[in-house]
């Protein structure tokens, strides 16, 4: 049984690709169009975090059974802590009419391909392996072993992105008006469903 309302958007590329800032970008154009759904976690919230707004923090035991349920669409292990997205909480977005943001790694997108969630996938990629190691060294806020870390998992990640038919659009990230434009081309058809179903 695949969910109402509009259809939801997996984003996925390396950290450093921009992802976080064309989605701003979007969000800042389109207020009132995309929601983004509140992801599971077994670890425990930081100062500020609030549950049910950054997180829905749970046991590893209630996670595990709901997984085992088939209640989520998509979960991994990061640090020794389980994170994951359910089916309700995307739901609990289309409700309101608005248009799922999930951004997702590989293999969350590889395991979201077997459910009927039935998203728009966009990979997010950088224009070469220097441009992303300059973005991330900008940051300043990586180790040197971090760094080497997250540079080891983009060039799986960009190998794994041309994979055929793995996503509907790759958008190089060399340019951003270049790659706004075509992220936004590519969610126009859903934007305007959204649009068109506020204003009735």
């Amino acid at each position: 049984m695949a969910m109402a309302g509009p259809r939801p958007v997996v984003l996925s590329g390396p950290s450093g690709a921009g992802k976080s800032t064309l989605l701003k970008k979007l969000l800042k154009e389109f207020d009132g169009v995309f929601g983004f759904s509140v992801s599971h976690t077994t670890r425990n919230p930081r100062p500020g975090e609030e549950n049910g707004r950054d997180y829905h923090y749970v046991t590893r035991e209630v996670m595990q059974t709901s997984i085992d349920n088939g209640e989520f669409i998509e979960n991994a292990v990061f640090s020794g802590n389980m994170y994951g997205t359910s089916k309700a909480a995307v739901q609990h977005v289309q409700a309101k009419n608005l248009i799922c943001v999930l951004d997702i790694d590989m293999q969350g997108v590889k395991n979201i391909k077997r459910t009927d969630l039935n998203p728009i996938y966009i990979s997010i990629q950088p224009p070469s392996m220097q441009e992303l190691e300059k973005r991330l060294k900008d940051r300043k806020t990586e180790s040197d072993e971090s760094l080497q870390k997250r540079l080891h998992a983009a060039s799986v990640d960009m190998e794994l992105s041309k994979e055929p038919g793995l996503f509907d659009v790759v958008i190089l990230n060399n340019d951003l008006d270049e790659a706004y434009g075509k992220l936004k081309e590519a969610l126009l058809e859903e934007i305007k469903i959204v649009k068109n179903t506020t204003q009735v």
